[in-house]
């Protein structure tokens, strides 16, 4: 069994950080006295940030109160699955966790993302999110059965890689405090991604909390800022999708392999009957006994009812569907960030970021123009 979009859209994940490196900053040390004389007389001529006037007026130094970033973004990422069930033709659904293992599979995304945002007061930022991205799953598994001596085979394996489009949109926010270039940014956004293969958009929301130093150049409001932090995703549990058996199964080797799987059940399960059979009536009152019969008669079955199933439905498979539910959860909540920005003046900014340890890695580069509102 080849599976494409099925166990591809059950990985459908990814998590695009939107964050934009720029902060209201308080004007210290003698050096920068000039400027900071030059904030508390100046009338501030824009409506935003709220208080903008009286918070430019005490020493900060205001970033434009609103902006357009432009970014792309590449991803991949593991994740884990369980409580997946699935069934066809709208009939019972089979829960497979204790049969199907998955091994080592990811979903890889490259997205371009437009980020509009506003500083709604002077240490609060508020954007949303509209983006494309393009992901792909690189799916590795296989169905496992029991023998009689509770060591377990793979009957059947497929790895399989497919393409989807999905459309991104939410919002965020990020909280800042700058004092003497050096800085702190804790942002927060909600994003959902709709992607055909799901009954709803997936939601996620994300937390990446950054500490940096911002570096003047020689040339006024020219910059350089570099930063550390981290990068956590959080998802939604509970996915659900109802696509054509025809999309989930190559038509060429289908009944070959379920065949092949049927015949495996048979035997292991001839082989679990003889062993329970040989034993005592003492032996098989054991709680270990007892437990390794239940365990191995229980993945037979459930093995041997599914592809009996998938081998009915496939009589059909021109107009047969599947259904499936699952709950997902990244196999890692946190990595690692470091980035850079180059701001060749107050309206232009430059910037890339790269997260990585654990079971997720990404980059990102973007563009970001900012002007008074």
């Amino acid at each position: 069994m080849k599976c494409n979009t099925l166990i591809s859209a059950i990985f459908l994940l990814f998590s695009i950080p939107f964050f934009g490196q720029v902060y209201t900053d308080k004007i210290v040390g003698e050096k920068n006295q000039q400027l900071k004389d030059s904030l508390k007389i100046i009338e501030y001529p824009y409506a935003l940030p709220i208080w903008g006037e009286k918070v430019a007026q005490k020493g900060y130094n205001l970033p434009y109160s609103a902006g357009l970033s432009i970014n792309y973004f590449w991803q991949d990422s593991e994740i884990t699955i369980k409580n997946l069930q699935v069934g066809f033709n709208n009939g019972p659904m089979y829960n497979l966790d204790e049969i199907v293992r998955f091994d080592k599979s990811s979903v890889e995304v490259g997205a371009i993302t437009i980020r509009p945002d506003i500083w709604l007061l002077p240490f609060l930022n508020v954007y949303g999110i509209f983006g494309k991205a393009k992901p792909t799953t690189k799916i590795n598994a296989g169905i496992w059965i029991p023998d009689a001596d509770n060591n377990w085979s793979q009957i059947a394996d497929f790895s399989t890689k497919a393409n989807f489009d999905a459309t991104t949109f939410g919002l965020g926010i990020t909280p800042t405090i700058g004092i003497g270039g050096g800085w702190l940014a804790l942002d927060m956004n909600m994003s959902w991604s709709d992607v055909d293969a799901l009954d709803k958009p997936a939601f996620s929301y994300i937390f990446g909390p950054r500490l940096g130093k911002t570096f003047k150049l020689r040339k006024p409001e020219r910059n350089i800022a570099v930063w550390v932090g981290g990068f956590r995703v959080h998802i939604e549990g509970n996915t659900k999708g109802n696509i054509a058996l025809s999309d989930v199964l190559n038509l060429d080797n289908a009944q070959g392999k379920i065949d092949t799987g049927l015949a495996k059940v048979s035997e292991n399960q001839t082989k679990v009957d003889d062993w329970w059979n040989g034993l005592t009536p003492a032996q098989q009152a054991n709680p270990v006994n007892a437990a390794k019969h239940n365990t191995a008669n229980r993945a037979l079955e459930r093995a041997g009812t599914f592809l009996t199933t998938l081998d009915g439905a496939l009589s059909t498979a021109e107009s047969s569907t599947v259904q499936y539910s699952l709950q997902k959860a990244p196999k890692d909540m946190w990595n690692f960030i470091v980035g850079t920005q180059f701001q060749y003046n107050k309206h232009l900014m430059f910037r890339l970021e790269s997260g990585f340890l654990g079971s997720r890695t990404q980059v990102l580069c973007g563009l970001q123009y900012r002007f008074g509102l």
